[in-house]
């Protein structure tokens, strides 16, 4: 049970990766093993299942599409990391409170390593740094299963982001690793960041 493939899905429009998603979770049984993936999408903005299409404020050339996790409005884009966790979370015994927690403390822990200070919040899921959030959380469970995941800012343009009202909060400055260390090797932080999600799923 406790084995997770990783997968590494490179640039990948979200749609696709997202009908990918919705397809593995509905043909999965109990003999299904649990699956990370990570990808990078080209810019587009997603909305949550019930999420306020006025947090967008603004008509741009990027696409918007309205997607079935939890949450409000966030931006994906080239530079940033995202994960999506396809667990069985009931054969886990893992709560959806527990699963995001799991989410925030793997980025929490990985970029203490960098010398950053973050932390998520209960009120507000995600991880912040000194109040600006620098990663984003949003789930869908279905069939006791879990799937989308959290995407984390490290080296993408953020001006999209003005475009928006992040995750449906007012006056939330966004952030990205690059400004609060030296870390621009992606690939390492990737690495780095998976093995501590992984520790925190099988232990």
């Amino acid at each position: 049970m406790n084995g997770i493939r990783v997968r590494e899905l490179g640039r990948r429009a979200l749609a696709d990766v997202w009908a990918d998603m919705q397809q593995f979770t509905d043909r999965r049984d109990e003999a299904t093993g649990d699956e990370i993936w990570f990808v990078e999408h080209p810019p587009v903005f997603t909305l949550g299942l019930n999420a306020d299409p006025a947090n967008v404020l603004a008509n741009s050339d990027i696409e918007v599409i309205r997607t079935d996790r939890g949450g409000q409005v966030t931006y994906h884009g080239p530079g940033q990391l995202v994960c999506y966790v396809l667990l069985n979370i009931k054969r886990r015994g893992l709560g959806v409170r527990t699963l995001v927690e799991a989410l925030e403390t793997a980025v929490v822990d990985t970029v203490a390593a960098y010398g950053v200070e973050a932390r998520g919040r209960r009120d507000a899921p995600g991880v912040y740094v000194a109040g600006r959030k620098l990663a984003a959380v949003g789930l869908r469970i279905r069939r006791g299963c879990s799937y989308h995941g959290i995407a984390v800012n490290l080296d993408m343009d953020l001006q999209p982001f003005r475009l928006i009202r992040p995750c449906g909060l007012e006056d939330v400055e966004v952030t990205r690793l690059v400004d609060l260390c030296d870390a621009r090797d992606s690939a390492r932080f990737r690495k780095d960041f998976e093995r501590r999600l992984l520790a925190g799923f099988t232990a």
